[in-house]
């Protein structure tokens, strides 16, 4: 399983209406999180989990469902993290 069907695992916990995750790897080529192994990704999520929380608050949720991953797979992560009425 690729590291981008891991991450769409992983945040199926959140029940997401709209998911897209986009491994941006290749554009830090050299880069100390590329050496180490860990990738950059790029995760635009909309669900309904997200209302009423601050857009920090939404961060700290996708990171909790991501789990040991932050820790083992990714290095870096630009989180777009919207509820369904934003979205719309």
């Amino acid at each position: 399983m690729s590291r981008i069907e891991r991450i769409r695992d992983a945040l199926a916990a959140l029940q997401p209406t709209a998911l897209e995750v986009v491994d941006d790897s290749h554009q830090h080529a050299g880069h100390e999180g590329a050496r180490d192994g860990r990738g950059h990704f790029t995760v635009r999520i909309v669900s309904p989990v997200f209302a009423g929380k601050a857009p920090l608050a939404r961060h700290r949720t996708v990171y909790a469902a991501l789990g040991e991953m932050m820790q083992t797979d990714i290095h870096a992560l630009v989180i777009e993290a919207r509820t369904p009425d934003e979205a719309g």
